[in-house]
């Protein structure tokens, strides 16, 4: 394991885009920093899916790299999401973000044609060979096709600064058991979104959320009153609008979800790059709807 601990919230931030969607806004980004920071999210993962990062080009998105370390500067560790179809491509990429200044990197395997875990395990062992830093492997098997048992999983955790997780295959008992039983080999974090809850009560010493995003600190309240305090009462409490949205986000195409989460509150990022298609005005108002029960602030309650 490396020096670096990470832990609590740590925010799957979106990529800003100008109007039209052709540019990275930069300002905008520094601000959605910036913003989060002052809420309390604990680290910023961008460049993931949330991030947009198969809609980058190789340009941006070792720009957006540079960017959010650059917007962090320091406060926080930046955690960069990197993956691409081939391993050079991925060696690169994750060479890129450590000389950038990224703190981690959440590595997702080739996503188009399924590896088998001894190319898995190849490929993370020529990753983890080019660079220093830890290495959050990005368990999204409904995207890469790579389905990993829990033994396999910690298997993973032998190969030097895989450290850590992000558990998105939504399976509630193969994260149970990674918590409690192998938490020596690889440290698991949170996600998926409607099962923040459910890891932090696990002992997850982390989410990696989208939607924390878009309500910063009712995220950073259910991390201190579940995972600080062990306070099961309020934190039930604070999930329940937190799970409201959770829920929703999943009925949609996430990213839309997370941009149209951002526009209702008043802190627009752009929007999403085509081919996704912004969320329907229906749609729009039935977040809108949740956001106030839950009560994060919008722009005509201010």
């Amino acid at each position: 394991m490396s020096n670096l601990n990470l832990r609590g919230i740590l925010a799957a931030v979106v990529t800003p885009f100008t109007a039209d969607g052709s540019e990275v806004d930069e300002d905008n980004l520094h601000q959605q920093v910036d913003r989060l920071i002052a809420a309390g999210i604990h680290g910023l993962v961008p460049t993931g899916s949330t991030g947009e990062f198969t809609s980058l080009t190789p340009e941006e998105h070792r720009r957006v790299i540079e960017v959010y370390v650059e917007a962090a500067a320091g406060r926080v560790p930046v955690i960069a999401g990197v993956g691409t179809l081939t391993t050079q491509g991925t060696v690169e990429l994750a060479k890129f973000a450590e000389k950038a200044g990224a703190d981690a990197v959440m590595v997702v395997p080739p996503f188009y044609d399924p590896l088998d875990f001894d190319s898995l395990k190849a490929f993370l062992t020529a990753v983890s060979d080019a660079i220093s830093v830890p290495i959050v492997y990005y368990n999204i098997p409904g995207i890469t096709g790579v389905h990993l048992t829990a033994d396999q999983i910690a298997e993973l955790g032998d190969i030097e600064h895989v450290d850590y997780l992000k558990d998105t295959s939504g399976d509630a008992v193969a994260l149970a058991d990674l918590l409690s039983s192998r938490g020596d080999k690889i440290k698991a974090f949170n996600g998926w979104d409607t099962l923040t809850f459910f890891g932090i009560a696990s002992g997850a010493e982390a989410a990696v959320w989208g939607a924390a995003g878009i309500v910063p600190e009712l995220a950073v309240e259910l991390w201190e009153v579940l995972a600080e305090k062990g306070d099961l009462v309020r934190g039930r409490e604070v999930w329940r609008g937190l799970w409201a949205i959770s829920d929703f986000l999943e009925s949609v195409n996430y990213v839309a979800g997370v941009k149209a989460g951002l526009d209702l509150i008043g802190h627009s990022a752009g929007p999403a790059r085509l081919p996704v298609l912004p969320l329907s005005a229906e749609k729009r108002d039935q977040l809108a709807a949740l956001l106030r029960a839950a009560g994060a602030e919008t722009p005509a309650q201010r």
